[in-house]
């Protein structure tokens, strides 16, 4: 999670290139260890699955599992080439993969438009191909959008953050906004890894810098 330990390549790979993965998902955790929800599903009726990169996912999925309506987080790999990915094979950077958190949530109690602000305020979106001093492709910023509606949202979102961002000296934002591929489940240490480790490592890299939505400004 640290720096060192990735190959600090700041370009995707080529995809004919990328490492070759495997068949099967690697081993993880089956159940979240904070509330006991089935980390891989099946998750209740009505749940919705919002899926965010924003460097280092041990402080992002934090961020997300004290949201009052979040039913449960996951940390994975998501946006990249190879199949079933480990987390030493994300860190070389030949995958193409970026650490992300999969957020699954009851669009009852907390809406997709404040997930997103939870997701802009937690990291800096404006660093390219690292955040803080974790640097290389898997730690950029990244949103992976299940729906037209949360596309359009999101879409909104970085445009209204962006001008925000403007105001307080900030460069342009470079994250990414695609469908949400194929999330692998990365190793049991890494789920809930701040729960387990309570003094263990967080990038919270915020930049201080409020999104207006929930102040009586929408997204979508």
């Amino acid at each position: 999670m640290f720096s060192f330990l990735t190959g600090r390549k700041s370009t995707m790979p080529d995809p004919a290139k990328a490492l070759a993965g495997r068949g099967e998902a690697i081993p993880t955790a089956e159940r979240h260890l904070l509330n006991d929800q089935p980390l891989k599903g099946p998750y209740p009726d009505g749940a919705e699955i919002a899926d965010f990169a924003a460097g280092c996912f041990w402080g992002v999925e934090k961020t997300f599992w004290q949201i009052p309506g979040v039913i449960v987080t996951a940390v994975g790999y998501q946006g990249g080439y190879t199949p079933n990915p480990t987390y030493g094979e994300v860190c070389s950077g030949e995958t193409g993969h970026a650490e992300a958190v999969r957020v699954v949530f009851d669009p009852a109690r907390v809406t997709y438009e404040q997930l997103l602000k939870a997701f802009w305020e937690e990291h800096d979106p404006t660093q390219g191909m690292r955040q803080g001093n974790d640097t290389g492709t898997s730690y950029r910023s990244a949103i992976y959008t299940h729906t037209d509606a949360q596309r359009e949202a999101a879409l909104r979102s970085r445009e209204m953050y962006g001008r925000e961002l403007a105001k307080a000296g900030y460069g342009p934002i470079t994250t990414e906004i695609a469908e949400a591929g194929p999330f692998y489940f990365a190793e049991d240490y890494h789920q809930q890894y701040l729960a387990k480790n309570p003094g263990g490592y967080d990038c919270a890299n915020g930049t201080g810098v409020a999104c207006p939505i929930g102040l009586g400004v929408q997204a979508g």
